[in-house]
């Protein structure tokens, strides 16, 4: 094959990896179009309000209105992107669907004159024009519409993945064609650390495709263990009281919650916003949608009531120090490996526990000395079809 020919091969391939990235750019950009469309509603539910509206009330929301501003902004307290830690106060969505559909002197009263002991200690210095707060509520009420900005790559990743990709093509051009470059070295080096960097962008964003080790999603509301079972030490069988007896550990029914929230209606690091979520599930008999954490895949079985009825296991062994978390994220990652090691590690206690009076050659091994210890793997834990049958 002719150098003419492979030139034009490699030009022609460098010009559609050019392509396929615009193409990704666009693409990651396309939560635009949904945005546009959400505007489309938008423009009739704030009525004859303009945009420019809209943005002076998101100026106002962010802090940079008032220039003369000595009190904390909006935005301090109530996040418009997820955090990593728990901010207790009703993130700017949660105040946006709450008052969405609800006129504004309903929330100039909840922000001017604050009901609860935490939210009256937030907004005790807090003032603001009342036109301006009408802005405020344009801005939220687009929001509750439209939605929060988009997470995807962001512009600095996309240009720096097209860098890598146009050195990695001027390497191999340079080390097949042009050797430009005095020491090939130097373009080998370019190509595996250009390569390198590509790899683990594409493997980090694939990673983050998935619920893994030390997934923790945003919940409905804002329930702390750390607070829950940490704090107020309640027990997690009582919340989850399903573990002991069923294949999943379950998800308590908000009547389990009205027990106690009956009588508390107000955290003192949420206030009454969190709480009253619940109160509103409760009396209007819609269930909270909780975001699973923990999630085998389908072709895996596994039982709590085999793990923690009968094996008396820890929650803390699988699901990690529950009790230190304000936001619940899975602690391991649940891979079989994981499973298997357990199994040959965790012993199983014989003489107590009923459910194995049916394992006569290891009592009696037991008995008799030939064994000191009964690990769950000797009585068949890691057998394939115990969990894949």
């Amino acid at each position: 094959m002719s150098k003419s020919i492979l030139l034009h091969y490699f030009s022609m391939r460098l010009k559609t990896f050019i392509s396929l990235i615009l193409v990704a750019f666009f693409l990651s950009s396309g939560t635009s179009f949904k945005a546009n469309s959400a505007e489309d509603e938008s423009d009739e539910f704030i009525e004859d309000h303009s945009h420019a509206d809209i943005q002076r009330g998101e100026r106002f929301f962010k802090g940079f209105l008032p220039t003369n501003r000595e009190f904390e902004s909006c935005v301090s307290c109530h996040n418009i992107y997820k955090s990593d830690t728990l901010n207790w106060n009703p993130s700017a969505m949660d105040i946006a669907i709450k008052f969405a559909g609800k006129d504004f002197a309903e929330f100039q009263s909840a922000v001017m004159q604050p009901t609860g002991i935490k939210m009256e200690a937030s907004h005790k210095d807090f003032k603001i024009e009342e036109e301006d707060l009408m802005k405020v509520k344009l801005y939220l009420d687009d929001f509750a519409l439209t939605g929060p900005p988009p997470t995807g790559p962001t512009i600095t990743q996309i240009m720096l993945f097209i860098l890598l990709g146009l050195l990695i093509t001027f390497a191999l051009l340079d080390l097949i064609f042009f050797h430009k470059i005095r020491y090939r070295a130097v373009s080998v080096l370019i190509l595996i650390v250009s390569l390198g960097f590509q790899v683990k962008m594409v493997a980090t964003a694939a990673i983050d495709l998935g619920r893994s080790q030390d997934y923790a999603p945003d919940q409905p509301i804002k329930f702390s263990h750390k607070v829950h079972a940490g704090d107020n030490k309640i027990d997690c069988k009582y919340c989850h009281h399903t573990a002991e007896f069923g294949k999943s550990a379950g998800i308590p029914a908000t009547e389990l919650c009205m027990n106690c929230h009956v009588l508390v209606r107000e955290g003192t690091n949420s206030g009454k916003f969190e709480i009253a979520k619940v109160v509103d599930a409760y009396e209007t008999k819609k269930p909270v949608e909780w975001t699973r954490i923990h999630n085998l895949p389908d072709h895996v079985f596994f039982s709590h009531a085999q793990h923690v009825g009968v094996g008396k296991v820890d929650c803390q062994q699988c699901h990690g120090p529950v009790e230190e978390m304000d936001i619940m994220r899975q602690h391991s990652d649940l891979s079989m490996g994981w499973c298997v090691n357990c199994h040959r590690d965790t012993e199983v206690n014989f003489k107590d526990n009923a459910y194995y009076d049916n394992y006569m050659k290891l009592h009696d091994q037991l008995k008799g000395g030939g064994i000191d210890t009964i690990r769950a793997v000797d009585i068949g834990a890691n057998d394939c079809m115990r969990c894949h049958y």
